[in-house]
C-alpha cells in the first residue's frame, strides 16, 4: 500500500487540482487521507482503480 501526494496525482491523472477535488466532492473520485494538519494524499492503488475505470468506461 502506497500513498501519493497530490503532485503525483496530478501527474498519473492528468487532471489539475480543481478538477481532482471537484471530483471529490461529487463522489466521482477517491477521497484523501488526512496526515497532519496540513498534509493530505491518496492511496494509489484508488487512484490506479479510478483510472483502470475511466478506461473501462471508454471500452464500454
Amino acid at each position: 500500500m502506497r500513498l501519493i501526494k497530490l503532485k503525483e496525482v496530478i501527474e498519473k491523472t492528468s487532471l489539475g487540482r480543481s478538477t481532482i477535488y471537484e471530483f471529490m466532492t461529487k463522489g466521482t473520485f477517491p477521497k484523501q487521507v488526512s496526515l497532519g494538519a496540513k498534509s493530505v494524499a491518496w492511496l494509489e492503488s484508488e487512484v490506479d482503480d479510478w483510472i483502470m475505470d475511466r478506461i473501462g468506461e471508454r471500452e464500454a
